[in-house]
């Protein structure tokens, strides 16, 4: 076949991550080729020393504004027993939301007293566990605090948050309204010595600062209400919604900007709001500190201020963020076929032929581009499956290291399934040569909830292993992620 030559028009910008030369190293080094002889299929990497470096980010944080601060991981986010080892070794937190999540955060070391249960309506079963190991517990609705007040009229009595709906969310499933709020402080003053009742949270969607802020400091006062009804209320949850910097501001702003069906195999029509904003200039650890720093509308100091003045501990719930950089997942090419743009040839929408053979001085047609097959699924890759596209470029990988660069060749990434829609990346991505049978394709920075929270034995494929990298003091070395049998 004649090499495509891509011409700017025809295909949507690249979308490179940031610099990362250790994981360049990692791709150059051949392990990713022998992990993917060795397990037969598609598998994910994992690099705790990031998460380690993320964890003492957020504690920088808040030791320089001198508040204090308790991070739990959400465990949602990724499920390696990796990321639990982890905290047990840092003293940090895991945020569950159901009895498998909390068993296997305790089997890994992490206490009771170190563990927050949210998530609404808990069955009987979680509360139980959660209040025998003394868990702290995020109470969504007051049929869920009855139960609660219920279990420690039996049992040891239970740590618990109430959760508050967020003004102008009334749509959420999540927190209870104001009228609420006041039937459940009278009923946890009222059960005396029983239940401690420590504080209040919140769950708001979306990355947005100053909303976050706003709440925090509404929550603030919340507590200060709650001691005047003898309840201890000294500390307050502002959850997650720490976001990550995949992707440098001018390629993310030229990629939103220019792109359009024509980029995407089979036309597929996304709009700017569809993706995750994988350029945020406020992220991880300094989207906390700019939490802090905020004034919050009808205050006259910071967040961190407010917090201090009242004695209040403030608790988060990051789990993307955490998990920034600490992970790749790897698929490798199982076929590459060729493809016309839509509606070439005959004119007629959908139509496709295969690129002219490769005899010389034929041509290939603008906007023609290949269909690379992994041997992997998309659900391996979640993004997909909630109507999105995970954005940042796969890195091409051959046996020799990362693929120099040749003939630009322009390709989607579908997966190994019978479903149409089984694709890994819809976008029409300008590989620097063309992807061969036994390639590799990285896909980068995909631990915070791309690797597993839609993984499927679908068609009878094993789950992707999860793989743990360390390279302290010498070459990398690898063993296998220890998640105990369920």
């Amino acid at each position: 076949m004649t090499p495509i030559r891509p011409t700017p028009a025809a295909y949507a910008p690249a979308l490179p991550v940031h610099a990362d030369p250790e994981t360049d190293a990692l791709c150059d080094s051949g392990l990713p080729h022998e992990l993917a002889y060795a397990f037969g299929g598609p598998l994910h990497f994992l690099l705790p020393h990031r998460f380690d470096a993320n964890v003492t980010a957020f504690r920088a944080v808040l030791d320089a504004l001198d508040v204090r601060g308790t991070i739990y991981y959400a465990k949602k986010a990724n499920k390696a027993a990796a990321w639990i080892e982890r905290c047990a070794a840092n003293g940090v937190g895991v945020d569950v939301a159901s009895v498998g999540e909390l068993r296997q955060a305790l089997g890994h070391g992490v206490r009771g007293p170190d563990l927050v249960v949210t998530g609404p309506a808990k069955a009987d079963e979680l509360l139980r566990l959660a209040t025998a190991h003394h868990c702290l517990i995020a109470v969504d609705a007051l049929d869920e605090l009855d139960r609660l007040l219920a279990h420690a009229r039996r049992g040891p009595a239970p740590r618990l948050l109430l959760r508050v709906l967020p003004p102008g969310t009334s749509d959420s499933r999540f927190g209870m309204t104001d009228t609420e709020l006041d039937t459940a402080l009278v009923r946890c003053a009222r059960a005396g010595d029983g239940p401690r009742m420590e504080g209040f949270s919140f769950h708001l969607s979306g990355y947005a600062i100053r909303p976050r802020a706003a709440l925090a400091a509404r929550l603030v006062g919340l507590c200060q209400r709650a001691r005047g009804l003898g309840l201890p209320a000294d500390r307050v949850s502002i959850g997650g919604g720490f976001a990550v910097d995949y992707l440098p501001h001018t390629d993310w702003q030229d990629f939103l900007t220019t792109q359009r069906p024509a980029h995407y195999h089979a036309g597929r029509a996304f709009a700017a709001a569809d993706f995750y904003p994988y350029h945020s200039p406020i992220a991880g650890a300094d989207a906390l500190r700019a939490l802090l720093t905020t004034v919050p509308p009808g205050h006259p100091s910071t967040v961190a201020s407010l917090l201090r003045e009242a004695g209040i501990t403030v608790l988060m719930e990051p789990g993307r963020a955490l998990l920034d950089r600490a992970g790749c997942t790897v698929f490798r090419v199982q076929g590459v076929k060729d493809r016309e743009p839509r509606g070439a040839g005959t004119g007629q929408p959908g139509d496709t032929r295969p690129a002219p053979p490769d005899v010389p001085g034929a041509t290939a047609s603008a906007g023609a581009y290949g269909i690379v097959t992994v041997d992997g699924t998309s659900l391996s890759l979640s993004e997909q499956w909630f109507n999105s596209e995970f954005a940042p470029d796969p890195t091409l990988v051959t046996p020799r290291g990362r693929a120099e660069r040749g003939r630009p060749y322009p390709a989607c990434v579908a997966g190994a399934s019978c479903l149409e829609s089984d694709v890994l990346t819809w976008r029409k991505i300008v590989f620097p040569t063309r992807p061969a049978i036994g390639d590799l394709l990285v896909y980068r920075n995909t631990a915070g909830y791309q690797m597993d929270s839609n993984e499927s034995p679908f068609h009878d494929l094993a789950l992707p292993p999860k793989i743990v990298i360390e390279s302290a003091d010498g070459p990398p070395r690898w063993r296998l992620d220890r998640r105990p049998a369920s």
